[in-house]
């Protein structure tokens, strides 16, 4: 099984497709949409962890940046209901910590943000993940209950992305402006948003 792969980025094609070549060999790689946001340009050196999977029909290798990555894609996948499109698909709309703090939380409604995700599987994953998640990053307020905001930026990151951002762009906005503000309301933040990148 290939648990790892570095070489030269050779082809991208967002948002889920890559090749990487390696001693002369192609590698056709799916990664969360997140991956794009970090890669170098083309025919520069990349490494990727990966998760080989093998099926009958086919043999398909996900890529990702860190170890950490790839185990909560793992973890996702023993959930019932949840594909590796799905488990991409929650990758690529938060990090490892938003997804922590989501079934911390018990946050229903920003799980169902994640496309192809529906009430009933976001019900299951909370609680299928909550012993499985790693709450270790999470603040002091919010491990003792503290009401969370992630839903109320998610509403934000979602508001930038029906008006044509890229949902990493609208995930760097969003955060950088609720750090230093960090009760403001959806309407507030996409306001500024669109005042920082010329659109109000």
């Amino acid at each position: 099984m290939i648990g790892l792969l570095k070489g030269q980025l050779v082809y991208s094609e967002p948002p889920a497709l890559l090749i990487l070549e390696v001693n002369g060999v192609g590698y056709e790689v799916e990664v969360p949409t997140s991956v794009f946001f970090e890669l170098p340009e083309i025919n520069r050196s990349l490494t990727l962890i990966i998760h080989h999977l093998v099926r009958e029909d086919a043999s398909i290798l996900y890529g990702f940046r860190s170890y950490s990555q790839r185990q909560l894609f793992r973890s996702l996948l023993k959930v019932n209901g949840i594909g590796a499109k799905s488990a991409l698909a929650v990758l690529s709309t938060m990090s490892s910590a938003e997804f922590s703090q989501v079934i911390y939380d018990q946050d229903i409604t920003a799980i169902t943000r994640v496309p192809g995700v529906g009430k009933k599987t976001a019900q299951r994953l909370i609680i299928e993940m909550k012993d499985k998640v790693d709450v270790s990053g999470l603040s002091s307020d919010q491990i003792s209950g503290s009401p969370s905001r992630l839903g109320q930026h998610g509403e934000a990151i979602s508001a930038l992305q029906a008006l044509g951002f890229k949902p990493q762009d609208a995930r760097q906005m969003v955060t950088a402006i609720a750090k230093d503000n960090p009760d403001l309301a959806v309407e507030e933040i996409v306001r500024r948003c669109l005042q920082q990148k010329g659109g109000a």
